[in-house]
């Protein structure tokens, strides 16, 4: 007897619409793993009511494309993703909905109508303030001083396959000392250098410098660096 073939998945139609989004991640939601955020983020999507397209296959899903999140623990001014609508939607009435259906900490700044390149293309730099939990010690100038003199300053990550080593001095635009802690602006290179990174380069080439626990990582922009500015990633 022969086998019956296997159902083909329908088709699913494309987007007709594709709405790009800035949101913050504040307070004690910078905990939330990008997972999390993930989830936390569909649920709003149900919530809201969005029209939302979806992906074809046998596992369809809403077209929702995110872009180099931070890392658990850091606070963002600047986070970024892409949504595919199935009917057209004012893009102000999209973030005052979904603002809303998301939780306290995690907020909709911007809502726009996608236009020209891909988001990804357009978030190439980040800028992060760096906050010591109590004054900055004195050390911090002379390891920043020794930190931009360095051509190279291997750090290790763990990552799920492992250690992982790679220079953190490279990715480094600027890094300036505050009365607060760090300014640091970054190019995104492959692998991504996280403001973690840097301060961990920071103790490596200077030894005295006492790390503290309870450092504040916050993102405050993220877009297509030029120079030592990063422009707006949402501009048409």
């Amino acid at each position: 007897m022969a086998q019956s073939k296997r159902k083909q998945p329908e088709q699913q139609a494309p987007p007709v619409q594709k709405l790009r989004i800035r949101y913050a991640k504040r307070g004690r939601a910078r905990f939330t793993s990008h997972r999390d955020f993930g989830r936390a983020f569909e649920r709003a999507l149900r919530r809201a009511q969005i029209p939302m397209a979806y992906s074809s296959g046998f596992n369809p899903h809403p077209r929702v494309s995110f872009a180099n999140a931070a890392p658990t623990g850091a606070a963002t001014e600047a986070e970024y993703l892409e949504i595919g609508l199935a009917e057209r939607c004012d893009p102000e009435r999209v973030r005052e909905a979904l603002d809303a259906a998301l939780p306290p900490g995690l907020d909709v700044l911007t809502v726009v109508e996608a236009a020209g390149r891909g988001l990804a293309d357009r978030l190439t730099g980040s800028r992060w303030r760096i906050v010591w939990p109590e004054a900055a010690p004195e050390s911090l100038d002379r390891a920043v001083a020794a930190f931009l003199a360095t051509d190279e300053v291997m750090v290790e990550r763990l990552t799920k396959n492992g250690i992982r080593s790679f220079d953190a001095r490279a990715a480094v635009i600027e890094l300036g000392v505050r009365p607060e802690g760090l300014e640091l602006l970054t190019q995104h290179l492959v692998p991504l250098v996280r403001p973690d990174d840097v301060v961990q380069g920071l103790g490596i080439v200077t030894p005295e410098l006492v790390v503290p626990a309870g450092i504040l990582f916050t993102r405050l922009e993220q877009g297509e660096l030029e120079g030592s500015v990063i422009g707006d990633p949402l501009a048409t």
